[in-house]
């Protein structure tokens, strides 16, 4: 068992530790997910200092929502629908306050490339042609490509289907292989 495979059995544990009022439980449950989630919010907002605030508020909404958390069952897709949505509400109170942002290639994560479209382009290209995909499109591909979660659980943090989690992903791809081979501009 690998240690990646070791952890994931160990948050449902830490998991009910945290609900019975363990801080050392919850300390271990931000240091395995922090980086991932912060990876995943990066993804959505990309802007890092945004993506930070929503990290800590994902984190002040996990604490508050604890004890809806069903013991057995996949932490990570329960704590990414968390993180998902703060981003929407997040989202949603800026648009009410009729807040446009802009943003800058500069801004654009460093994202791992799928290994669909890895002999495609190089990375900076795909970078780019994945910051062009649409929300959900990307978000799935993110998700399942980078974030290593299987389309039952991408389906789950979505509150979509495993199948339509695989169709986004795969129209993200075949998106992403139009948008590079029409030559993204590095």
């Amino acid at each position: 068992m690998s240690e990646s495979e070791r952890v994931e059995d160990e948050l449902p544990l830490l998991m009910l530790a945290y609900q019975g009022g363990d801080a050392l439980a919850f300390d271990y449950l931000y240091t395995v997910l922090a980086p991932g989630l912060l990876g995943y919010l990066q993804s959505l907002t990309r802007d890092r200092g945004r993506a930070e605030d929503l990290l800590q508020e994902t984190f002040m909404q996990l604490h508050k929502a604890r004890a809806t958390y069903l013991h057995g069952r996949p932490v990570k897709p329960w704590v990414y629908a968390i993180a998902r949505n703060v981003f929407l509400m997040q989202r949603r109170a800026a648009t009410r306050r009729g807040r446009r942002e802009v943003l800058v290639d500069e801004e654009l994560p460093e994202v791992p490339i799928p290994p669909e479209v890895e002999s495609l382009a190089d990375r900076e290209m795909v970078r780019r042609a994945l910051a062009r995909l649409p929300d959900d499109r990307r978000e799935v591909l993110v998700l399942h490509h980078i974030m290593g979660m299987s389309f039952k659980e991408v389906g789950a943090v979505l509150g979509i289907s495993e199948g339509a989690a695989k169709v986004r992903a795969h129209r993200g791809v075949v998106q992403l292989r139009e948008i590079i081979g029409v030559g993204v501009e590095p």
